[in-house]
């Protein structure tokens, strides 16, 4: 698997396809808050110094009461995908399994780097030679969530073992009782990656967080080499994530509602999904992917699931009717038979 990866949000390829101005298409292909939240104030010095280490610490202090890590102060990272591509340098022997099927970089990443990769479906798979196990908890793109209890029992196994457990939690921002952060603390061996951007709606800053043991921390730091994250992406972390995030939360709810209620009443089949996306099945998905293409809407489709297509969240009442439009309109019915 190394093919580059076509991920979601290539809206200037879809209207060079199929027509019109990119900013005139719905872009539903990517699991990104499609409200972001107001820029807080950033201090003029944030953009004209190199990041000083007041704001890393202030940043890093930040996301420890934001994702309740304990003694560990998380390390902000240029997106979680720079960190991706650092994960083969940990690996020392054995083989990768990665419990699929998930984010594609992962698996990219370890092939291009040489390394044996393993796909499993579930934790009956893995093998005595996985030193280090890769699981995406809400699951991109299917949704599945392993509980914390199941978690703890994979870390115990891989500690036996000598070796070690990432979970990436980039969708759990919603529903924060189900990361395992909390228990990170105690856990050496568990490597625990958090996206800032899409929960917030800012993923242009390109800004996530690591949570592990703190040799694990230092190891990435060094790597990553000095001033890897922009001193206004700590500054506007640090005042996010100090502030109250329930809003925030309950408005990405009501957008995920108000999107299945369009899918259902449209005869598609909600197959999963977490609270910035839902997953539909559908035998015709390829047709329901161009139909909407040419209404000038863009969702995810899947190579390896051909009957796979991912929605996004919709920004507003607006969006809504116009999703709602192009699959109630005359030419969706040559696509599906008539519900």
């Amino acid at each position: 698997m190394t093919d580059k990866i076509v991920h979601g949000g290539g809206i200037t390829a879809a209207a060079r396809q199929y027509g019109g101005r990119p900013e005139d298409w719905l872009d539903l292909s990517t699991g990104i808050n499609p409200n972001p939240v107001a820029l807080p104030d950033v201090p003029v010095a944030a953009w004209h110094r190199l990041p000083d280490q007041h704001l890393q610490e202030r940043a890093r202090e930040a996301a420890r009461g934001y994702y309740r890590s304990g003694d560990i102060p998380p390390l902000p990272v240029p997106g979680t995908q720079s960190v991706i591509q650092l994960l083969p340098r940990l690996l020392q022997g054995g083989s990768a399994a990665i419990l699929s099927p998930t984010y594609g970089e992962y698996a990219r990443a370890f092939t291009l780097a040489g390394l044996r990769v393993r796909q499993v479906l579930t934790m009956d798979d893995l093998a005595e030679d996985d030193r280090l196990v890769v699981v995406v908890n809400p699951n991109n793109p299917d949704g599945r969530l392993l509980s914390i209890d199941q978690l703890r029992d994979l870390h115990e196994r891989q500690c036996q073992r000598g070796g070690l457990l990432l979970v990436d939690e980039a969708f759990g921002d919603v529903e924060p009782e189900a990361s395992i952060v909390p228990y990170a603390s105690s856990m050496p061996g568990l490597i625990i990656f958090r996206s800032f951007g899409k929960f917030f709606g800012m993923a242009g800053l390109r800004l996530g967080f690591v949570i592990a043991e703190a040799s694990v921390l230092d190891r990435f730091e060094d790597w990553l080499g000095p001033w890897a994250v922009s001193g206004p992406a700590l500054s506007i972390a640090a005042s996010l994530m100090e502030s109250d995030a329930s809003v925030i939360r309950h408005r990405i709810l009501d957008r995920r509602f108000a999107l299945e209620t369009i899918l259902r009443r449209s005869g598609l089949s909600v197959a999963g999904g977490t609270a910035l996306f839902t997953l539909v099945a559908d035998d015709r998905a390829e047709g329901l992917y161009t139909h909407l293409c040419r209404h000038h809407i863009l969702v995810r489709k899947f190579d390896y699931a051909r009957n796979w297509l991912r929605f996004g969240l919709a920004p507003d009442e607006e969006a809504d009717r116009r999703l709602a439009g192009a699959l109630g309109s005359d030419d969706f019915r040559s696509v599906r038979p008539k519900i």
